[in-house]
């Protein structure tokens, strides 16, 4: 199977030129593609600009259509071939783009640069996964401020993430308060489909889960235990490691608030790895369609 090929810079421009066209994309989008049906008299119909207005009006009823309403866009000054180009970055970057760099590629302020990476971070996270479902590894990983010697499990001064991904299928990243069993148990019920293989480690607050429905099987890390038959957590635990690396290498550092966004940033890239190429084009429909 021949490798799929990249959508270039090349490409994204001449697409998208300036803001017209910009402007064109998410009203053909909006209205259902070539075919559209004015709203107000429910004719089919042509729409022409409107001057000075990110609008269109019915060539019938003159009804106006403003088709950056409910979508990221509203209420922004900011040109949508910005908003475009700043999209693009964000499903072509392995590793995330800081604010700091779409300041200096729009040309925007800082502010503007931080407002548009989390509405993008934002609409990324809404598009992850409802269910899980298969042989699901799960693990729980800390972030957090790194002075003292005590990492992980030990210490309660971190935010934690628990992530989900299917053996060769997708990921889902949640935040959580503690890591008690009550807690890891609502959410895996919650988000893994019944009957379904879960893989975590030894940690115990995992250990009601075969309870559920579920065929819960275990690897013992601190007996340097990282295989078993079909259960390890590898999956997990590499994407852990590629998200901290991101985190540290092009944010430097993540508020605690918004550190669920980032992760389910990431997420969206590896649940859409297979078809790289076709990343903007999926989460421009998702901007579409609200």
């Amino acid at each position: 199977m021949a490798k799929a090929k990249p959508f270039t810079v090349k490409q994204f421009f001449d697409l998208y030129p300036d803001d017209e066209a910009c402007l064109d994309a998410i009203m053909t989008a909006r209205m259902g593609g070539d075919r559209m049906f004015c709203p107000g008299c429910g004719a089919e119909a042509k729409f022409y600009r409107i001057t000075g207005r990110r609008a269109y009006a019915c060539q019938f009823c003159g009804e106006h259509y403003y088709p950056c309403v409910g979508t990221i866009f509203e209420d922004s000054r900011t040109s949508l071939l910005s908003w475009f180009y700043a999209i693009y970055l964000f499903t072509t970057s392995r590793h995330g783009v800081p604010a700091k760099e779409l300041e200096r590629q729009l040309g925007v302020t800082y502010k503007c640069a931080w407002r548009i990476g989390h509405q993008i971070r934002k609409l990324m996270a809404d598009e992850g996964p409802d269910k899980l479902q298969g042989h699901v590894e799960v693990d729980e990983a800390y972030f957090g401020p790194r002075k003292g010697r005590k990492l992980g499990r030990a210490t309660n001064k971190k935010h934690i993430l628990v992530g989900m991904i299917e053996r060769g299928g997708n990921a889902k990243v949640v935040p959580v308060i503690n890591a008690r069993m009550p807690t890891l148990r609502a959410l895996v019920n919650e988000t893994v489909q019944k009957p379904s293989a879960i893989s975590t480690d030894e940690f115990s607050s995992y250990n009601l889960v075969a309870r559920d429905g579920y065929e819960h099987g275990t690897v013992k890390h601190t007996k340097k235990e990282y295989v078993r038959g079909p259960w390890h957590v590898n999956s997990i635990e590499g994407f852990w490691s590629r998200l901290k690396a991101s985190i540290d290498g092009t944010h430097v550092h993540v508020s605690g608030k918004y550190l669920d966004r980032y992760a389910a940033e990431f997420a969206y890239r590896y649940n859409n790895r297979k078809a790289p190429e076709k990343m903007f084009s999926r989460l421009f429909s998702a901007i579409s369609e609200r």
